[in-house]
């Protein structure tokens, strides 16, 4: 029987009472314990009430039901009782686990054991800080800047400390603040933006940054400042080799590189979530490959991994970038002179070739090309395969949600069978690619899959993943396995989001 509107309006403001009371525990976990607080990978630092609901229902994509506030309510209160030390926490799956193997068992009791490296720590963090200088603070640069400042806590970890630009205008200092206070894609920053002329620094939610101008990556001190053993993330792409980028090693105060594009000979092109593990103390510069490497490359692998790809073509339906132009004029590229605002463009893209760096398996197998459109962000690899297994749509996409849901790339991948999204609902997506389910298209050995990606700021998770793994400072996460859920088919999903 269907509730009436007067207790459905009751039922919606007693979980709406659940959420708010959850804010300020979700607060103190992460001030005073350094615990990050989760839902199936939605962080729920800083987030509303509202956005608090939002979590639990997107939770339905996990298993048949939605995750209850009557359940997470007290599993939060219960951890701000135990005196953890820094850690990860999806309180999702800690709640799924504690049903599938601890029922009625106390859940102080279950957690307490669950998390007994971090229980009775308050706050400890056994991490070491690194600090990190952007050098340059263009599209990915302010993008990185906003998603350092969000995991900032409590210092620990990475700690922005400068952005190095070119000066472009007296009032230089505000013009970037301004910049990183809106954003006419991803909308307004998050938090308060002060700036403080004589010091030359932007301080973002407690974080100073110190703006430093040079056009010299070897020259600069940054031990002037205060920054030492430093993780420089270029994001300028002026250099893609290691004797260009090791300019920077010439500089006081920097220890590692990363480049946040494809890098030339025999720099390793990491996609987090494939290769990262193949990063070594010993190497001193690292690229984070392609915004379309990073969205194609997880994707190729669980379907190799099940299907084996025989060879395939990657066209990439990609948004416009600031190396076109606005309205038709001179370009040293072939086509990229012309408005791109008012053109699809066929261009080249090495993306499909790069996968090879990341994934050798595929050496040789795979071809790509690229057409740019008048959007200004979210694009679409459409991956066309000849596999070695034959297969049928259902059971691709049954076995995609899957690896989007409960493998060890769950955080590259992600599954949308929706027949309403288009490109806008993937801004702010956090995941490297959106495969979209409704539009695979499998016929015995040959298979097309279609999958979005936020070239922006998708990309731009996927290179703090890098960095962090650069850094070593990642916290203990929990649960430290997942549990086995049902993966009926479900009705119509919507889009995961930020």
């Amino acid at each position: 029987m269907s509730q009436s509107s007067d207790s459905c309006l009751d039922t919606w403001m007693g979980r709406e009472a659940l959420a708010e009371a959850m804010i300020p525990v979700i607060g103190r976990l992460y001030r005073e314990n350094n615990v990050v607080t989760s839902i199936h990978g939605r962080s729920l630092i800083n987030k509303s009430s509202m956005n608090i609901l939002k979590a639990h229902r997107f939770a339905r994509r996990m298993s048949k039901d939605e995750l209850l506030l009557e359940e997470t309510a007290p599993l939060l209160n219960t951890l701000a009782e135990l005196e953890l030390g820094a850690a990860a926490i999806d309180i999702a799956r800690l709640n799924e686990k504690y049903k599938a193997e601890a029922p009625g068992t106390p859940l102080e009791d279950f957690l307490r054991a669950e998390l007994a490296g971090v229980v009775g720590r308050r706050g400890a963090d056994d991490r070491t800080s690194t600090d990190v200088v952007l050098y340059g603070f263009g599209r990915i640069g302010r993008l990185l800047a906003r998603l350092l400042i969000e995991k900032a806590g409590g210092g620990h970890g990475l700690r922005l400390r400068a952005i190095v630009v070119r000066k472009g205008a007296e009032n230089d200092l505000v013009k970037r603040a301004s910049l990183l206070r809106r954003d006419s894609v991803h909308g307004s920053f998050e938090g308060t933006i002060r700036v403080d002329e004589a010091a030359n620094t932007i301080t973002a939610n407690g974080v100073q940054i110190q703006v430093i101008y040079s056009d010299n990556p070897s020259t600069v001190d940054y031990t002037a400042y205060g920054i030492k053993d430093a993780l420089v993330v270029d994001n300028t792409g002026r250099w893609r080799d290691a004797e260009g980028l090791s300019q920077h090693l010439q500089s006081k105060g920097v220890a590692r590189v990363l480049l946040t594009a494809p890098g030339k000979g025999e720099l390793k092109n990491i996609v987090h979530g494939i290769n990262h593990s193949s990063i070594e103390d010993t190497d001193k510069i690292v690229t984070a490959a392609s915004c379309t490497t990073n969205a194609i490359t997880p994707v190729l692998k669980a379907l190799n991994d099940k299907f084996g790809v025989i060879h395939g073509h990657v066209e990439t339906v990609h948004s416009f970038t600031n190396d076109q132009n606005l309205i038709d004029n001179f370009h040293k590229g072939d086509r990229r002179g012309r408005s791109a605002a008012l053109n699809m463009v066929i261009t080249e893209t090495g993306a499909a070739k790069a996968v090879a760096k990341a994934l050798p398996e595929l050496q040789g197998k795979l071809t790509g090309n690229a057409i740019r459109v008048p959007t200004p962000d979210v694009s679409m690899a459409i991956l066309n395969l000849n596999l070695e297994k034959g297969t049928t749509k259902e059971e691709v996409n049954n076995y995609l949600r899957e690896m989007s849901l409960h493998s060890e790339l769950r955080k590259q991948i992600d599954f949308i069978d929706s027949p309403e999204v288009v490109s806008t609902d993937f801004v702010g997506s956090r995941r490297a690619g959106i495969v979209d389910g409704l539009a695979t298209i499998a016929t015995d050995k040959h298979l097309v899959v279609y999958v979005w990606y936020d070239n922006e700021f998708g990309y731009s998770c996927q290179v703090v993943r890098v960095m962090e793994e650069m850094a070593g400072v990642n916290p203990p996460s929990f649960p430290a396995r997942g549990v086995a859920v049902n993966l009926e088919p479900k009705a119509t999903l919507e889009p995961a989001g930020v």
